[in-house]
C-alpha cells in the first residue's frame, strides 16, 4: 500500500527543496569526510613520526646502557598485543591505543633476548583537534545546507509565485476574464479589488449600481459610426493605454527566462482570443441588428397576405427568423457585460408558477420550500422560461419544475443532455443528436443567470432525464 502523502509534497518548491537539502547533504559529507580524512593522516603522521623519533632516542640510550626517559621501558604492560608480537618479530611499528583512559601513541621496536622496548607519547591534544574539527564540519555543514536551503527556496519561490500566477490568470481567462493578463498590473492577479470592482461594474450583481433610465441596450448597440472592436478603446474594458490584441501588453524589451517566455504567450493568446471574440460579438450583433429591420417589414407584410395553408406557413417562418434574431440581440447584449438589473423581493414559488404559466407547455411545479429572493423578476422568468421550454423542446414529459428554498431544478425524462453541454456549458449554434435548434436558449439561460449572480448547473439524472439546477441567493 502507497502511504498518503500531504498536497503540499507535490508542489514544486517542496520538491525543489527536497533535492536541494540532498544534494547540499551528499556535497557535504563527501567535503566533510575528505577534508576529515587528509587532517587525520596529517595528524596521525606528525604523531607517528614523533613517537619513532623517541624510540630512536630510546634505543640509543638502552644500548648506551643510559636510564630510559619517562614514558619508554622494556615490555611495559600496557603495550598493545600486536604491537608487542610485530616488534619481537624483528619490525618496528606504531599504533594508538587507550592507556590510563587516554588515547597515546605507541611506538615499539626489537631488542635482545625477544623483548619490545616501547615508547608512549600522549595523543590527547591530536584526538581533541580531531574531534574538534568533525564538530566544526558539522556546524559548519549545517548552517551551509540551512542557508543554501534559504537561498534556493526564496529562488524558487520567486519562480513558483511567478508561475502560480500564470495559472491563475489562465483561470480566469478560461473562466470568461479575457482582460485578465500576467504582466499587466493593471488586471493582474494583484489588482484583485480593481478588477471585482469592474466585474460589479459590468454585470451590476445585486448592488444596483448602474440603475437609472432604461433603455433600449439594443439601440445603443448601433449608436455612433462603427468602429473595430480589436482598435476600438471603448471596447477594451481596461482602463490605460491601448494593448496590441495579437501581442499582449505592451513589456520593455529584455532578456525573458522560460517563466517570463510562458506569461507573454499566455498574454499574446488571451490578447488574440479576445479580439477575435470581440470581432465575433460585433459581428453577431450587426447582424441581428441589420435583420431585424427587413424582418419586421416581412412581419407586416406577412400579415397582409390572405388566409391559407402557404399564408401560415410563411408567418411560421416569419415569426422564428424573429425569435432567432431577437435571441441574438439578447446573446449579444449579454456579450457586452452592460447589463443592469432591477432588484426586488420576490417570492420564488408563485414566480416560478407565473413562469411556467406564461411558457404554456403543460409542466408539473412542485414547492418543497418557498423562500424570498432578491433578483430581477423578468430575468428570472426569462431563464425559467427557457429551461420549461427546452425540456419539452428536446425531452420527453413529464417535466416537472422543483422549488426548494433558494435552489430550482427543472427535469424531463427524455435522453439527457448531451455530454459536452454538461462538461462545458451550452454553446451557441452546437446541437448533437439530430435534435433541432440552434442551442441559443439554454446560453441565453446561463447569461441572464449570471447577471443575476445565479449559478446555473446541467447534469443528467442517474435514471435517465436531463436535470438543470438554478442556485440563487435567498434573502
Amino acid at each position: 500500500m502507497r502511504p498518503v502523502l500531504p498536497p503540499w509534497s507535490g508542489t514544486l518548491a517542496a520538491k525543489a527543496a527536497a533535492f536541494i537539502t540532498v544534494m547540499c547533504c551528499a556535497l557535504a559529507a563527501l567535503l566533510g569526510v575528505l577534508v576529515h580524512v587528509q587532517v587525520t593522516n596529517q595528524t596521525v603522521g606528525q604523531a607517528r613520526d614523533q613517537a619513532l623519533q623517541r624510540l630512536t632516542q630510546a634505543t640509543e640510550r638502552y644500548e648506551a646502557g643510559d636510564t630510559l626517559r619517562r614514558g619508554a621501558g622494556v615490555d611495559p604492560p600496557e603495550l598493545p598485543g600486536e604491537l608487542r608480537d610485530l616488534a619481537v618479530a624483528g619490525d618496528r611499528g606504531t599504533m594508538v591505543a587507550e592507556r590510563e583512559g587516554r588515547p597515546t601513541m605507541w611506538a615499539a621496536g626489537p631488542v635482545d633476548g625477544e623483548r619490545a622496548l616501547a615508547v608512549a607519547v600522549d595523543y590527547s591534544q591530536q584526538a581533541r583537534t580531531i574531534e574538534g574539527l568533525d564538530r566544526a564540519i558539522l556546524w559548519s555543514s549545517g548552517l551551509a545546507i540551512g542557508a543554501t536551503l534559504l537561498v534556493g527556496a526564496f529562488a524558487v519561490t520567486r519562480v513558483t509565485r511567478r508561475l502560480h500566477t500564470t495559472a491563475l490568470v489562465a483561470r480566469r481567462i478560461s473562466a470568461g476574464d479575457l482582460d485578465a493578463r500576467v504582466n499587466d498590473p493593471r488586471t493582474g492577479p494583484r489588482t484583485g479589488l480593481r478588477t471585482d470592482l469592474r466585474r460589479g461594474l459590468r454585470t451590476g450583481l445585486r448592488t444596483g449600481l448602474r440603475k437609472g433610465p432604461r433603455t433600449d441596450p439594443r439601440t445603443d448597440l448601433r449608436a455612433g459610426p462603427r468602429t473595430d472592436p480589436r482598435t476600438d478603446p471603448r471596447t477594451d474594458l481596461r482602463a490605460g493605454p491601448r494593448t496590441n490584441p495579437r501581442t499582449g501588453p505592451r513589456t520593455k524589451a529584455g532578456p525573458q527566462d522560460e517563466v517570463a517566455a510562458v506569461a507573454a504567450a499566455l498574454d499574446s493568446m488571451a490578447a488574440s482570443l479576445q479580439g477575435k471574440l470581440l470581432a465575433e460579438q460585433r459581428f453577431t450583433a450587426d447582424v441581428a441588428h441589420e435583420l431585424r429591420t427587413p424582418l419586421t417589414g416581412l412581419h407586416a407584410a406577412a400579415e397582409l397576405l390572405p388566409p391559407g395553408r402557404p399564408t401560415e406557413l410563411v408567418r411560421d417562418r416569419v415569426a422564428a427568423l424573429r425569435t432567432l434574431t431577437e435571441d441574438l440581440l439578447e446573446i449579444s447584449r449579454l456579450d457586452t457585460g452592460r447589463e443592469r438589473v432591477e432588484l426586488d423581493t420576490e417570492q420564488l414559488g408563485p414566480l416560478a408558477e407565473r413562469a411556467v404559466r406564461a411558457a404554456g407547455n403543460g409542466t408539473e411545479v412542485r414547492v418543497v420550500r418557498d423562500v424570498s429572493v432578491e433578483t430581477d423578476r423578468r430575468r428570472l422568468e426569462r431563464v425559467l422560461g427557457n429551461l420549461v421550454a427546452n425540456a419539452h423542446r428536446h425531452g420527453r414529459g413529464p417535466v416537472v419544475l422543483t422549488v426548494d428554498g433558494p435552489v430550482v431544478t427543472v427535469r424531463d425524462h427524455g435522453d439527457g443532455f448531451p455530454e459536452y453541454l454538461v462538461a462545458h456549458g451550452p454553446q451557441r449554434f452546437r446541437t448533437e443528436g439530430g435534435t433541432r435548434g440552434h442551442g441559443l436558449g439554454l446560453t441565453i439561460a446561463r447569461g441572464q443567470a449570471e447577471v443575476l449572480g445565479a449559478r446555473l448547473e446541467f447534469a443528467n439524472a442517474p435514471e435517465g432525464g436531463a436535470v438543470a439546477t438554478l442556485k440563487l441567493a435567498a434573502e
